[in-house]
C-alpha cells in the first residue's frame, strides 16, 4: 500500500472556499449593516453605522431647508458643549433638500442633557428647534449573503 495516498488531503475544504471569496474570486455579498423595519416593509439603513451606539444622540426637528450640518455643528458643538462627536441634517436622496431634522451625538450624559435643556425652543438657522431623545438604536448585524441578496432586490424594485 502507498502511505502517501492514506494522508492525502483535498484542497477543496471549506476554508479555502470561503478564503477563495475574501480574495475576490466569488461573489460575496455578506455584510455588516443595520436592519430597519416599520409598516410592514424590512430595509437596510447604512447611514446609522456611521454612528457610535455608545453615544447619547438628540433628535433635532423643526430645521429649516436652509440648516446645513455645519450650522448644526456650531449651535450644538464642542464650543459649548465639550463631549459633542458629531451633527448631521438628514437629507433626500433624490433631491438632496433638507428632510426637516437632523441628530447630534454626545460621549458624555451631561452634555447631552444640558444641551438637551439649553436648545430646545432656540433658534438654529431662521426656525426654532424641537429636541427628543433619539430613538433608533444603533444595532448593527453581520448579514449573509442570502439575506443581502434579499434586501438588495428590494432596493431595485
Amino acid at each position: 500500500y502507498d502511505s502517501g495516498y492514506l494522508t492525502q488531503q483535498s484542497i477543496y475544504t471549506p476554508e479555502s472556499y470561503a478564503h477563495s471569496f475574501r480574495q475576490g474570486r466569488g461573489p460575496s455579498l455578506a455584510r455588516k449593516t443595520v436592519i430597519r423595519k416599520g409598516g410592514g416593509e424590512t430595509w437596510e439603513d447604512p447611514t446609522l453605522l456611521e454612528w457610535d451606539p455608545s453615544h447619547f444622540r438628540l433628535f433635532v426637528g423643526d430645521l429649516a431647508n436652509d440648516v446645513s450640518d455645519d450650522l448644526l455643528r456650531n449651535a450644538f458643538g464642542a464650543q459649548r458643549y465639550p463631549s459633542f462627536v458629531k451633527a448631521k441634517v438628514v437629507r433626500d436622496k433624490s433631491t438632496n433638500k433638507s428632510r426637516g431634522f437632523g441628530f447630534v451625538s454626545y460621549t458624555d450624559p451631561e452634555d447631552f442633557m444640558k444641551a438637551w435643556k439649553e436648545m430646545d425652543g432656540k433658534y438654529v438657522g431662521s426656525r426654532p428647534v424641537k429636541i427628543k431623545k433619539a430613538t433608533t438604536q444603533v444595532g448593527a448585524v453581520n448579514i449573509g449573503a442570502k439575506k443581502a441578496r434579499d434586501l438588495d432586490s428590494k432596493k431595485k424594485q
